[in-house]
């Protein structure tokens, strides 16, 4: 078990962050993290002191144990006040005393906690510093009426928020009718402070007239803490910084401010690191390349202080990201494309087979958009979600080769909106591809044939029958044999 200097008792069940050197990292089987501490001299100061036992039970008045410690949080066993009535609404038992006082530790109530009053004829008020009371009824009139479990909104179960910030609080009870009209199915009323998530309200189970206290509490006491926050001091970080032979957060760590209104810090490890930002070293650097889900290279990784960087193999350029433009395969089929690519538009990237294998699903006869003389063409989705055009070419001869390098090396040289957009090729296959941008819309063929009500049968277009409007918008006029035809 574990006690503070406040009274009261922790076990730690959980904690990942290393300790000050030479001192117990242990309370029974958990680790305990600085700037808390076991003992005199292993805690930033006695308000973070630890004191560890093997008794069952804690040995402090609040009875009060801990779960969990987190960069800005701890996490208590609950207290509750009840009080039973029986059939002739005669008080049975009760136990009012449910308050925590953390006005000379480092604690405050977290807002993640609510105040929660269960039962059928009662009303809970909480109430602490600077007049501040809140309070809820809760009322129900026959087993009917409870809510079902997981809500309370006040048929059986009510809560309020409570400030950030407080440091203690009081609960109060009363009843209308001391549980006379609703002692057959609920004799009790609870109040209690704790964790909104993680209260669920069971509806009639919780109300049980065959359940007894004990059961609730220990239901309470084992799946719904109180949080606390947490804090070094009570400057700002502003304020610590101007007093450096005081300030706590080590190397490669930032300080933040605490946003309970108490003032205060904490200290957390700069990106790229992580660890125990209080103590010296205690931020290790991050090998964000040992494992592939923290980094983003496609196929060399280079671990850096503070972060890393990407690489390509010997004859692959680019940035080698996966988010990026990957690694430019080796110019091996077509050497000659390397000043096109590099005289044009910056944007064009080489893609990879395999990126243009997945983005057509193994080049599926149903992302098919037409075939030519010149290739197959086909839809395709890259991993960025982008909806592409892809041309697979069909070269057979040095001739069509001249063609396909100068179809890249028109399109690199030309950004205009009414010409489809070449996002890039791909040169590791035989047969090079063209990925362009995708146009939704259809064709010329189907806006002029499929879509009117009357078709339209054109002869012969020339480029001097097309004009141009306002901001370049082409129109045609004298198309010669034009027919109009049902």
């Amino acid at each position: 078990m574990a006690q503070t200097n406040a009274n009261t008792t922790y076990t730690i069940t959980k904690g990942t962050n290393v300790t000050k050197p030479g001192c117990p990292k242990q309370c029974g089987n958990v680790t305990v993290p600085y700037p808390f501490g076991i003992g005199s001299g292993c805690a930033f100061d006695s308000g973070f002191e630890i004191h560890c036992n093997n008794s069952e039970k804690p040995l402090t008045e609040n009875n009060l144990t801990v779960y969990d410690i987190s960069d800005a949080e701890l996490r208590i066993s609950n207290v509750f006040g009840w009080r039973c009535y029986n059939s002739t609404g005669a008080v049975i038992s009760e136990d009012m005393v449910s308050k925590i006082l953390l006005e000379s530790s480092p604690y405050s109530f977290s807002a993640l906690n609510r105040f929660i009053v269960v039962g059928c004829d009662d009303y809970g008020a909480i109430s602490g510093p600077n007049n501040f009371e809140y309070g809820c009824t809760v009322s129900c009139t026959s087993r009917e009426d409870v809510m079902k479990g997981g809500e309370c909104m006040g048929k059986g179960c009510c809560q309020k928020q409570i400030p950030k910030g407080l440091k203690y609080y009081n609960t109060t009870m009363s009843s209308t009718q001391n549980h006379t009209d609703v002692w057959s199915f609920n004799s009790c009323g609870y109040a209690f402070l704790g964790e909104a998530d993680r209260f669920h309200f069971q509806g009639l189970p919780d109300l049980g007239d065959d359940l007894t206290v004990d059961y609730f509490y220990e239901r309470l006491k084992a799946t719904v803490p109180i949080v606390l926050e947490w804090a070094i001091g009570n400057l700002s970080c502003a304020q610590a910084l101007e007093r450096l032979e005081d300030y706590v957060c080590r190397e490669n760590s930032h300080c933040v401010d605490s946003d309970t209104g108490l003032g205060g810090y904490r200290c957390s490890c700069n990106t790229g690191y992580h660890g125990n930002p209080y103590l010296n070293q205690g931020c290790q650097d991050i090998d964000e390349c040992a494992d592939p889900n923290t980094n983003s290279c496609e196929s060399i990784c280079i671990n850096i202080p503070g972060s890393y960087n990407c690489s390509c193999p010997d004859g692959y350029t680019d940035d080698g990201k996966k988010d990026g433009r990957g690694c430019i395969a080796p110019y091996c089929e077509f050497p000659w494309i390397n000043f096109s690519l590099e005289g044009g538009v910056e944007a064009t990237r080489i893609f990879t087979a395999e990126e243009l294998k997945k983005a057509t699903n193994n080049y599926a006869n149903d992302r098919i958009l037409g075939r030519g003389g010149n290739g197959i063409v086909y839809r395709g989705v890259l991993r960025d979600t982008r909806i592409v055009t892809i041309k697979k070419s069909r070269i057979v001869d040095e001739s069509q080769i001249e063609q396909f390098i100068n179809e890249v090396v028109i399109l690199t040289q030309i950004n205009h909106r009414n010409v489809v957009r070449l996002f890039g090729c791909c040169l590791e296959d035989e047969v090079p591809s063209l990925v362009y941008e995708y146009v939704s819309e259809g064709n010329l063929y189907e806006h002029i044939h499929n879509q009117p009500v009357e078709r339209v049968t054109k002869g012969t277009v020339e480029e001097s029958h097309v004009w141009q409007r306002n901001q370049a918008r082409p129109k045609t006029c004298f198309i010669m044999c034009l027919t109009l035809q049902q």
